[in-house]
């Protein structure tokens, strides 16, 4: 490894050098079943023809304009995009955190337009996680993420699911917006009950409180439906969306309706390469491979790994729970979580831990029956060689 690098990531040693499928190759010539997907980005997998087909082809006539003029794909992308989430108007963005930064942009704007600027700080959700720049790092609910950067802008937290304290907090602080995820992902594939999301965009509406949904992980069809609030048949007024939204270019959006969508005017807000004809292309290419018969793979595929988790659970004393909705899951284990990880990926299968002892799962929406069940077979090897409860603490 170089230090040239700053050490914001702890990187394994090996170097990947190619994919295929749900599966990467390191310069070794070692195969890793891949059940991370580049933390919920590569939806298709790794070298994906149709992605390869649209890349070769954009990036041999024009790869970027600016946003100044027009291109064939971004109206495309955004009508799209419209149509899969109920909303009005689309802001393309480079990252999730970018597209939380306008969400929030767009909250002060309508508070602005309607009289009530003084409504500027934000309620969020115990465990929620946003994002590491000002405004998502303003939201993200671990003092240990936001303390060696304050002050950030006013945030005020409520237990996520409980409705009183949510009433309390909008009637209290007046936010701008509240922003929630319905699955919460770094706090460790916690989805929101659908009573508390209906709760939620009530008490928005009796409070005039613009409601904004964190889909970055749990969207773009990771849980079987485009969205994972549409289980709940809940519309947030905005939601915000990357990861696998260009199949592993790096795009995302923000998408609102109502006076949301209006919001911003010329010179409001801006990217320099947000929404290029790249991964705009790349990004219809994702929508297709969707509409084609992809989401019914994922719904498919979450269930067989799904009844898996649960048989171990059943089986073996360290699994205390599993969480989540089609191919966004956890296996929360009573310990050693971290050590499971590096055992896994010391037999070939990538996953990544969070929120302390749970096991993410994240896979590409390509993977077969086969892919599972070898998932599967290893997590449940792995385990089987933990003990049921915690090692004692070394003195």
């Amino acid at each position: 490894m170089t230090d040239a690098l700053m050490t914001t990531y702890a990187q394994r040693d090996e170097v990947f050098v190619r994919g295929q499928g749900a599966r990467v190759t390191d310069a070794n010539g070692r195969e890793y079943l891949d059940f991370l997907a580049g933390i919920a980005v590569s939806a298709l997998g790794h070298a994906h023809p149709a992605v390869v087909a649209a890349v070769q082809d954009q990036i041999g006539s024009v790869a970027h304009l600016s946003n100044l003029f027009r291109h064939p794909y971004a109206e495309s992308v955004a009508a799209r995009l419209c149509g899969y989430a109920a909303m009005d108007a689309v802001f393309f963005t480079n990252s999730g955190t970018e597209s939380i930064e306008c969400a929030l942009k767009i909250a002060r704007k309508v508070m602005h337009a309607r009289g009530e600027s003084e409504r500027r700080g934000f309620l969020a959700l115990h465990d929620g996680f946003h994002g590491r720049s000002f405004g998502a790092l303003s939201l993200t609910h671990a003092e240990k993420y936001r303390a060696p950067f304050a002050p950030l802008l006013t945030t005020h937290w409520v237990p996520a699911g409980d409705r009183a304290a949510l009433a309390t907090a909008l009637r209290k602080h007046r936010p701008a917006a509240l922003v929630l995820e319905p699955i919460q992902g770094e706090g460790g594939i916690r989805p929101l009950s659908t009573a508390f999301l209906q709760a939620a965009r009530e008490l928005c509406d009796a409070t005039d409180t613009l409601l904004i949904h964190d889909e970055i992980q749990s969207g773009c069809g990771r849980t079987g439906r485009f969205l994972a609030a549409q289980h709940a048949d809940v519309t947030p007024d905005i939601v915000t969306l990357a990861k696998p939204l260009a199949a592993g270019l790096p795009m995302g959006a923000c998408l609102a309706r109502g006076e949301a969508a209006r919001a911003l005017q010329p010179g409001d807000h801006g990217s320099t390469f947000a929404g290029g004809p790249l991964v705009c292309r790349t990004a219809l290419a994702f929508f297709d491979a969707l509409d084609a018969g992809l989401q019914d793979n994922v719904g498919a595929r979450g269930n067989e790994l799904r009844a898996g988790l649960d048989a171990l659970a059943t089986e073996l004393e360290i699994v205390t729970e599993v969480r989540g909705r089609g191919l966004m899951l956890g296996l929360e284990l009573r310990h050693s979580a971290p050590l499971a990880q590096s055992r896994l990926y010391d037999r070939g299968l990538i996953l990544n831990c969070t929120a302390g002892n749970v096991l993410r799962f994240l896979p590409p929406f390509v993977i077969d029956a086969d892919d599972v069940r070898q998932c599967l077979d290893h997590v449940g090897a792995v385990l089987r060689e933990l003990p049921s409860e915690p090692p004692p603490p070394k003195n």
